[in-house]
């Protein structure tokens, strides 16, 4: 991803701490998305993301995933 200036963001792992940091499980996140938890665990691993996935993700958890984009845009130099 370094091509497009985010490599300093995986936004898979950011997902899985705050999953983890609510107290909330990967088949709990796989049961409101409609999958299996397996890929949920391949969302983990992504350094991008569908937004429209992103998005539900983002309204699921209560937390503004796109914001976390947004700041390497206004702050790159504290991402990198």
């Amino acid at each position: 991803m370094a091509k497009y200036g985010i490599n300093a963001l995986v936004i898979g792992e950011r997902i899985k701490q705050e999953l983890k940091k609510q107290g909330k499980t990967s088949v709990w996140l796989a049961e409101q998305l409609g999958c299996h938890r397996t890929n949920i665990y391949k969302v983990y691993e992504r350094a991008t993301i569908d937004t429209g996935l992103l998005f539900h993700i983002s309204k699921l958890l209560s937390f503004d995933f796109f914001k976390l984009y947004s700041e390497l845009l206004t702050h790159p130099q504290e991402r990198g």
